[in-house]
């Protein structure tokens, strides 16, 4: 039996090289009009989203700034706080000082009045220091 080739494989069924008929000039035009336009929207999409980004950072970057005042703020406050709870320490320790005193003079305890009294002229001399190595320090 001879190879027929034509009947392998018929005419209608062989594929060319254009599986698509040329367009026409028209639908041609149209084409690239809708795909410029297309390319144009995209361009103006991506510049749209670049500003925002933008606008984003720049909203970031104020946030960061806020919180790092605020961060300092607290900082600030905390030292402030604590100053003033070693203040109120040493003011209720000379109070108690002072009211043993009265107490000694009014029992007539010279003795103990006199130790008190030293205490306290101590403890006085030693905060007078110490906040004047602070103040020279900051």
């Amino acid at each position: 039996m001879k190879y027929n080739r034509s009947l392998a494989f018929p005419k209608r069924l062989r594929l060319s090289a254009r599986a698509m008929p040329m367009p026409m000039p028209n639908q041609r035009r149209r084409r690239l009009k809708k795909l410029n336009g297309g390319i144009r929207k995209l361009k103006w999409d991506m510049v749209e989203i670049s500003e925002e980004q933008k606008e984003i950072k720049e909203g970031q970057r104020q946030v960061r700034e806020k919180f790092e005042a605020i961060e300092s703020q607290y900082d600030q406050l905390r030292k402030e706080t604590n100053q003033i709870m070693h203040q109120t320490v040493n003011t209720q320790i000379r109070l108690a000082l002072m009211f043993q005193i009265l107490k000694a003079r009014e029992n007539h305890d010279s003795h103990t009045a006199a130790k008190l009294t030293s205490a306290l002229r101590e403890l006085i001399a030693r905060e007078n220091q110490q906040r004047s190595v602070s103040s020279n320090q900051g």
